[in-house]
């Protein structure tokens, strides 16, 4: 499995280089800077994180030995935080209301903050079980279940380095959630950093915009830098930016100065920076993972509001996220108005477990239909280019090697498993036949795949509530 993580070590390099680069501050020093000034407004004024904890604990790891290069200052009553890279690179990072964390780039503050938070719907009833409410598990989960959870809270290196720090772990089965818990200082009000899980949103909004003819799938994706006379990238279409089978060049090798790290961390408009690679080869010739492709996606559903970025929250709000429960719902945005459909949403655990729960569901919420018929099983069927079968539209599969399906990312937990993945451990595991949901959220740190334990603890769960898949 191709994980989605950022590994900013490679700053290191740049403390001889300081000396060369005091008139003109390196890439590097300027993913350094964008990266922690962005990523610690998000978790300190979404998540409610302590900065110095933020610093510390996590971002210190993706920045690597050059961490102490980066110094960081947040102004809580002004909605700022900022950092520089070895007294060169400077970024900032603006909180709004209502779209969490924005880092600056090129553009005017002032601007910026014209933006005004269109209404919320009301809070949902905090004496109605989950998913119409907010009440807590009236049961305790059984013991073996227990002890799962008790699992994956463990820090299996006993303090030492790396951290697993998983923050909430849920689950939901036919329709009830069972079994929540949650880390120290996190809890059922605290939204939680989706990193590439975001992707599965953005497909999901694009759903939503394909169901009321906003766009269409088949078609050749609307991209103004396409649209030129013999530019074979116009021949691309929604769905295979989707399926990331688009074959545009895009250097998802995370590292200080790689696309994906200038993309986020250093640009104004991420689906503009995508946008602008040539082909590989003809569309649908390869697959290849992509978070350049996702907020390319992203852009064409701003573009389809005009630009109007109060429109399109308030119409991702009417049309997805309120109707189903989302309420803590927060897609970031870059500077020019586009969520960052790559890594950038933020939810409760318990709405991480109705986003799940409503591709349980084919997308259909109380009778009310919110995504297209069909959808959950076009969003889980595998992209043919793509190894072991491990990609759908927007969600990783687990399928398997069509010629050996005991070839797949989870070996022990059933094929028709698709779920939504991101860095540091971000999980939203879909299992149909068992009308089950496992959300499990965290901050892991370190190399080992497998040190955020979802494989076992779905496997656990699985065991408890339908041992015979």
């Amino acid at each position: 499995m191709k994980r989605v993580a950022l590994v900013l070590g490679v700053l290191v390099l740049l403390a001889g280089a300081v000396l060369v680069t005091r008139l003109q501050p390196g890439v590097a020093l300027a993913v350094g800077a964008g990266y922690a000034a962005r990523v610690t407004c998000s978790l300190v004024f979404h998540s409610g994180m302590d900065p110095e904890w933020v610093m510390r604990r996590y971002v210190s790891y993706d920045l690597g030995p050059a961490h102490s290069l980066v110094k960081v200052s947040v102004d809580r009553e002004a909605g700022t935080v900022d950092a520089v890279a070895a007294g060169l690179a400077r970024a900032r990072a603006i909180h709004r209301a209502g779209i969490g964390c924005t880092l600056l780039a090129d553009a005017d503050e002032a601007t910026l903050r014209r933006f005004r938070d269109p209404p919320h719907a009301l809070p949902l009833d905090a004496a109605l079980p989950w998913p119409r409410g907010e009440a807590a598990v009236a049961t305790p989960p059984p013991p073996a279940m227990a002890a799962a959870l008790d699992e994956a809270f463990r820090e299996p290196n006993a303090g030492a380095d790396p951290p697993r720090q998983t923050m909430a772990v849920l689950v939901a089965h036919r329709g009830r959630l069972v079994a929540e818990r949650y880390a120290d200082g996190i809890g059922p009000e605290t939204p939680l950093l989706s990193w590439s899980a975001a992707k599965s949103v953005i497909a999901a909004l694009v759903g939503v915009a394909f169901r009321e003819g906003r766009m269409n799938l088949r078609a050749p994706a609307p991209v103004p830098e396409w649209r030129g006379p013999g530019d074979p990238r116009g021949a691309i279409t929604t769905d295979q930016l989707l399926r990331m089978s688009s074959a545009l060049r895009f250097d998802e090798t995370y590292g200080a100065v790689n696309d994906v790290s200038r993309m986020l961390f250093t640009r104004a408009d991420a689906g503009a920076f995508a946008a602008d690679f040539p082909l590989v080869g003809p569309p649908d010739s390869v697959w290849s993972y992509s978070s350049g492709t996702s907020n390319i996606l992203a852009r064409i559903v701003r573009d389809a509001f005009g630009g109007d970025l109060e429109a399109m929250v308030a119409w991702s709000r009417r049309a997805f996220f309120d109707p189903i429960g989302m309420r803590s719902a927060v897609f970031e945005t870059d500077a020019s108005g586009s969520f960052v459909g790559s890594s950038l949403f933020f939810a409760t655990g318990r709405d991480w477990a109705r986003f799940g729960q409503l591709h349980l569901q084919d997308g259909v919420w109380e009778g009310r239909r919110i995504l297209p018929e069909g959808w959950s099983r076009y969003v889980s069927t595998p992209t043919p280019k793509a190894s072991y079968g491990d990609y759908g539209a927007g969600w990783w599969l687990n399928a398997g090697d069509p010629d050996d399906p005991a070839r797949r990312s989870w070996p022990s937990l059933p094929r028709e498993v698709y779920s939504a993945r991101g860095k540091s451990g971000q999980y939203v595991v879909v299992i149909p036949s068992a009308e089950l949901v496992v959300v499990r959220l965290g901050l892991t740190q370190g190399p080992d795949e497998d040190l955020d334990g979802v494989e076992p603890l779905v496997r656990a769960v699985l065991d408890v509530l339908a041992p015979g898949i």
